[in-house]
C-alpha cells in the first residue's frame, strides 16, 4: 500500500491518472507541468520518500525502476534521445516525497539547461 502523498493516491486509485504504463512494481503517467513535448513520470508502487533514504532491499526494485526506463522509452518513440531526472530532498527539487523519475523527451537538451 502506498504512502498518502499524490502519488499515493494515484497508484492506489482514489485519484484517476491516465496511465501509459503499470506492471506489478510500478506506473508511468503523463506529468502535469510537463517540461518537454514528453514528460512521463515513473513511480515505484513501494514508497520510498527519496532516493537517498532507499535501502538496499530496495536494490531489485531500483534496477526494475532504470530497465522500465528503457522500455517506456521505446514505447514513446524517444529511446535514442531522453533526459532522465531524479530529485531528491526539497532543495535538490522534490515535491513529492514518493520517489519518482522523470523521463524527458522529444527536446534537444544541451549543457546549460542543467543549471551548473
Amino acid at each position: 500500500m502506498a504512502e498518502d502523498t499524490i502519488f499515493g493516491k494515484i497508484i492506489n486509485g482514489d485519484i484517476p491518472a491516465e496511465k501509459l504504463f503499470e506492471d506489478e512494481h510500478c506506473i508511468c503517467i503523463k506529468d502535469i507541468s510537463p517540461k518537454a513535448p514528453t514528460h512521463v513520470l515513473i513511480i515505484p508502487k513501494r514508497p520510498i520518500p527519496k532516493l537517498a533514504d532507499a535501502t538496499e532491499a530496495d536494490q531489485a526494485l531500483l534496477g526494475h525502476l532504470m530497465l522500465k526506463v528503457g522500455d517506456i522509452a521505446r514505447m514513446l518513440g524517444i529511446d535514442d534521445a531522453f533526459r532522465l531526472i531524479v530529485n531528491n530532498g526539497e532543495g535538490g527539487g522534490q515535491t513529492v516525497f514518493h520517489l519518482h523519475m522523470h523521463l524527458l523527451g522529444n527536446k534537444e537538451f544541451d549543457e546549460s539547461q542543467l543549471g551548473f
